[in-house]
Formats: structure tokens, C-alpha cells, sequence
């Protein structure tokens, strides 16, 4: 295999898409981890990855053949508040690579130094939020989440400094493009209607081939870019994962999920859940994340709307209409996804009070979400085995109440007389295993404190295989105790 073939396409764009800029060299870069599967598929090769060329090249202390380093150029919603001007601050797109699916993908460096658009920052990256980035990233892949991936994490030798001085980092993210809806925002609040045409154009040949056929084809892309989100955000929400921070240059319009900052996976159900230390009123909670999906697709829809008609007030109209297909796309995907995650493979009537009300159930009773639902699969198979799913709440008479409902409902399923079915069913879409924030915790303090990387290991093993039985490694699946809860998670900024 070649050692990487670059085919940088954003970098042929217009020069006020980026800045070039070159990685600024670390002292004494040491590679932490080389995620081996994905460099294959990438069509790279492993040993030479490993190699000091290798790692020199994945800490920005040199460049291979064909890169075209570029800070890309973007605005965004931060918080609800605009900022016309953000850009990559402390990550350098290296290049794209066709992997050996023939889908092209970005190569890019995140902690490599300072941009022009770093905004006073150094440009740096601390190793927790690479360490974290690269166990919760490669746990979505393995959960068949829509995400970018960690093809290598380095440790510079340099320290960071942020409220303490910590070792810092450098984390290889692999992803289908790092267009932003942020992206489309900067060309629309400069007035830069040609920009925005490049953009698009650039987007539909990228990422949704199909709708340049079209004979409104900037309408069919933002189309595409809803459904992607809508179903992107269901899946989010049927693991209990929290992206917590979805401002609009953090969504990426490829429908992956993009930019783990003080990202969480829920214990105990509660559709408030915030862990995100700067989220001070809630607006990213668990349960605001598809109507902050809707609102930045908003934002996605006024930027096209040069491009949707020749006259705003045609194009308004037009826009809403794509958008009010959010809510209905959003829906059925999440009820869909509840019906398979409690054994239903039909549709009745009474299924969404039926999810519903186990929601509520949960919440008042404390119950982990993610072990709910698997026990559930485990206790479908006869009511004698309820006892461990009632275990997890506070108040087991209601859950009681719910299950017999429940247990109802499953004798109209063709699979009711086939409970191993149904269980093998249920197994497939609820996870044993998630990053639960107190294993990450862990894995960082060791990391930081002792240079032990066992736990990194141990953790990504783990969430390797996160639907099946791990014998001797059940600890991983239990919630924390009181002392181990984590209640804020922080941005790696």
C-alpha cells in the first residue's frame, strides 16, 4: 500500500474558503494509538504509520508527499449568538484520501497549532479531550452510529496550559468532509452569493450525488441535509447520548456526528440531562436536541435561500416547507427505533403512550437508561426474569404496572411464541456497553497522572463490542456509584 494518496478537492475550492497554514512542530511526539482497522481502510498502511515518519507526520512535525494543509473557513451559532467569523482554530485539514470503499475522506489534525483563525488561542489540544474524543468517537462507530473516526492519538511531550498546566496532544480525525452548516453561514453573512453556490456545489458532489441531477438542486441538498439530521439525531437519543454543544458549525450537513467537546452518555433517565459545564440553561439537555437540530437546519435553510429563488420572499416558502419535514422524519425514525429497542416489530396504535409512559416510568424512578433497555431483552423471554430490569428503579410498583402492559402488547407480535428471536432482536439494538463518564474520567486521571495507558486500552476493548456478553468484564456495564457520578463534562478548547 501506498503511504497516503492525497486528493485535496476542498483545497482546489476558492482561497477565501481557507488560510494554508502549516503544523507547528511539537517537541517529542509519541504515538498513544494507531487505530489499525481504520488506516486499512483508509487504504494506509499501519507500519508505516507507525514508523517515526509516521508519527512525525501525525504530530505536524512534517508533511508527506501531496498534503495541502488548510484551516478551513466557517461562522456559527454559538449558544444562540452569531459569530461571522470562526474557522478551524486549532485543527489542520492535512488532505483527503479516497479509502478503499471509493468514498473520499478528510485527514485532519486536531491540537496542531495555531490558525489564523485561532482567535488568540495556542492552537493546542490537552490529552484528555483526545483521549476522550477518540473512545467516545470510536464507541459510536461501534454502536452503527453515523460519526467521524480516530485514526491516531499522539502525545507532543509539550504541556498545554488551560486552569493547570496538562500534557498536551494531538488526535487524527477521519471524516466524510468537515462542511459545516457554519460553513454555508459564512458565505451567507458576507453577502457571498457565488461563494455559496461553490460551496453547495461542492457539497452535492461530495456527499448527495443524486441531487445534482435535479432541476432544483440546492432544494434536494438542503432536503438531504434534514433527512440526515433528523435520522442522525434519533439515533442519538435511542443510545442516550448528549452531543452537548450542537451549535451550527459543530453539524456536520454529511450527517455525522462531528466534534466531541463535553459530550455524555445519560446513566439515570432524565430528558433534562445536561452535563456540559458551560450549558447553563439547558439549551443542549438530552431532550432539546431535536428541536436545536430543527433550529440550526433553520439557520442551514436562511443561508440557501439565494440559491432556492431568485426572489427571498419565493424562497422563504420553500424553505419552510423542506423544514416542516423534520419533525415528521425525526419521529418516526425515533419511534421506530423505541419499537425494536422493546421487541416490537409491528405497529399498533398504543405503541408511542406504551414508550412514552416507560420514559416517564424511568425518570421518576431513577432508572439507568441503557441497562433498562437491555434487561428488557433479557426479562422478555418470561416474567420471572423481571427482577433484575425492576431492580434499576426506585419504585418498582410502577415499573410493574408498565410491564404488564408491556408483556400485553407482545403477544400480538409473530415472534411471541419465539422468545429467543425476540431476545436475539432486542440484543442487537440495545448496547451492554457505552463510554459511561466515570470510565472516561478514569481512563484520563490515569493517563495524566501516571502515563497509564492501560485503562485507554482495557475501556476501548470493551466498547469494541458493545452488544455482546463480555465474561469477566461486567463491571464496565454497571452506572457509577455515587462517588464515581460525573456531573459536568468540559470543551477541550
Amino acid at each position: 500500500m501506498s503511504r497516503i494518496a492525497f486528493d485535496n478537492s476542498y483545497a482546489r475550492l476558492p482561497p477565501r474558503f481557507f488560510a494554508s497554514v502549516e503544523p507547528t512542530a511539537v517537541s517529542a511526539p509519541r504515538l498513544i494509538k494507531l487505530n489499525e482497522t481504520l488506516a486499512t481502510e483508509l487504504g494506509l498502511d499501519p507500519a508505516w504509520l507507525s514508523s517515526p515518519q509516521g508519527v512525525a507526520m501525525l504530530a505536524g512535525n512534517s508533511l508527506v508527499e501531496g498534503a495541502m494543509p488548510i484551516a478551513t473557513a466557517y461562522a456559527g451559532h454559538q449558544f444562540g449568538g452569531f459569530n461571522p467569523q470562526l474557522g478551524d482554530g486549532r485543527a489542520i485539514l492535512l488532505g483527503e484520501v479516497v479509502d478503499r470503499a471509493g468514498r473520499r475522506r478528510d485527514i485532519q489534525l486536531k491540537g496542531a497549532g495555531p490558525t489564523p483563525f485561532s482567535r488568540r488561542g495556542d492552537g493546542r489540544a490537552a490529552l484528555g479531550p483526545v483521549l476522550r474524543e477518540y473512545i467516545v468517537g470510536e464507541a459510536m462507530a461501534a454502536l452503527g452510529i453515523p460519526t467521524t473516526r480516530a485514526l491516531a492519538a499522539v502525545r507532543t511531550g509539550d504541556w498545554v496550559r488551560r486552569e493547570r498546566p496538562l500534557p498536551g496532544a494531538i488526535l487524527t480525525r477521519v471524516a466524510a468532509s468537515h462542511i459545516r452548516i457554519g460553513t454555508f453561514q459564512f458565505f451567507a453573512a458576507r453577502g457571498d452569493v457565488e461563494g455559496l453556490r461553490v460551496l453547495a456545489d461542492h457539497a452535492i458532489a461530495r456527499h448527495y450525488p443524486d441531487c445534482a441531477g435535479s432541476e432544483a438542486p440546492y432544494l434536494r441538498l438542503l432536503e438531504a441535509v434534514i433527512a440526515a439530521q433528523a435520522a442522525l439525531v434519533g439515533q442519538w437519543l435511542l443510545i442516550g447520548f448528549i452531543h452537548g454543544v450542537m451549535n451550527t458549525d459543530n453539524m456536520s450537513i454529511a450527517g455525522e456526528t462531528i466534534d466531541y467537546g463535553p459530550c455524555a452518555f445519560m446513566d439515570s433517565y432524565d430528558a433534562g440531562t445536561v452535563f456540559s459545564s458551560i450549558d447553563e440553561h439547558g439549551r443542549y439537555a438530552y431532550g432539546n436536541q431535536s428541536a436545536i437540530a430543527r433550529w440550526n437546519l433553520t439557520r442551514l435553510a436562511e443561508a440557501l435561500l439565494p440559491l432556492l429563488a431568485e426572489d427571498v420572499d419565493q424562497a422563504i416558502p420553500i424553505a419552510q416547507a423542506a423544514l416542516d419535514c423534520f419533525e415528521p422524519l425525526f419521529q418516526s425514525g425515533l419511534v421506530a427505533g423505541f419499537r425494536r429497542k422493546l421487541g416490537l416489530a409491528t405497529e399498533e396504535p398504543e405503541d408511542i403512550e406504551l414508550i412514552r409512559t416507560l420514559l416517564e416510568t424511568m425518570q421518576r424512578g431513577k432508572a439507568d437508561f441503557t441497562l433498562t433497555f437491555r434487561r428488557l431483552g433479557q426479562d422478555s423471554t418470561s416474567p420471572a426474569d423481571a427482577e433484575a430490569c425492576r431492580d434499576l428503579f426506585e419504585n418498582p410498583a410502577e415499573f410493574d404496572g408498565w410491564e404488564s402492559r408491556w408483556r400485553q402488547r407482545l403477544q400480538k407480535e409473530a415472534l411471541a411464541a419465539e422468545a429467543e428471536a425476540r431476545r436475539a432482536a432486542m440484543r442487537s439494538v440495545n448496547p451492554l456497553f457505552i463510554p459511561r463518564n466515570h470510565r472516561i474520567e478514569a481512563v484520563i486521571q490515569a493517563a495524566e497522572e501516571r502515563d497509564d495507558l492501560a485503562p485507554f486500552e482495557e475501556l476501548l476493548s470493551v466498547l469494541a463490542k458493545p452488544y455482546e456478553e463480555q465474561p469477566g468484564r461486567e463491571s464496565y456495564a454497571l452506572p457509577p456509584a455515587a462517588h464515581e457520578r460525573v456531573l459536568a463534562t468540559f470543551c477541550g478548547t
